[in-house]
């Protein structure tokens, strides 16, 4: 299948020197004079490489047809993330190099979605954001209020994010996987 470079969105896949491609950015460029451009950076879902490719807007680019599959996340070890596929109980497994620092945050049990190219999974779709529970925190002092004042917390999946001087051990906290910031208090 093949598209307009000007059409490029975050997140599709994508064909590029003979291999699988996923856009991580796209940005639309006119210079003034001459055709616009679409200015991408895309990352190798094999090598986890990332490149910078410009192109003309109106360029033909060949996308990849990927399936986006409801999966159980199971696990992680040194190397892989591990899914299953509740439809049929096939179990895939994604290098951490892929998947990046949002394999910190994956809560085993939950659900994300995979995508799959070929019936091979070939990338996972971060969550916006997932929901953890603050599993320790230092307290905050009182009459310490700097405003936007900031602390470690550990929560459950091991990771160490920081968060305001409010946030206490024990308390569910919603965190953006992708930039590991803290989001919001969830009230159960």
């Amino acid at each position: 299948m093949r598209t307009n470079a000007g059409n490029l969105k975050k997140g599709e896949f994508i064909f590029y020197q003979g291999e699988v491609w996923q856009i991580q950015k796209a940005d639309f460029y006119s210079p003034g004079k001459g055709s616009a451009l679409m200015k991408t950076r895309v990352k190798n879902v094999k090598s986890a490489k990332n490149v910078d490719i410009t192109y003309k807007s109106n360029e033909s680019v060949e996308t990849v047809d990927v399936e986006s599959v409801e999966m159980q996340y199971l696990y992680k070890d040194t190397e892989n993330i591990y899914f299953m596929d509740s439809r049929n109980y096939n179990q895939y497994s994604l290098p951490l190099n892929i998947v990046g620092t949002v394999a910190d945050y994956l809560k085993e049990g939950q659900r994300y979605f995979v995508y799959l190219h070929d019936e091979q999974p070939i990338s996972m779709r971060p969550p916006m954001s997932v929901r953890l529970k603050v599993i320790s925190t230092e307290e905050a002092v009182k009459g310490d209020t700097v405003s936007g004042a900031k602390k470690p917390a550990q929560v459950e999946t091991g990771v160490t994010v920081m968060v305001p001087l409010f946030v206490k051990a024990g308390e569910i906290i919603t965190i953006n996987p992708e930039t590991g910031q803290y989001g919001e208090r969830v009230k159960e």
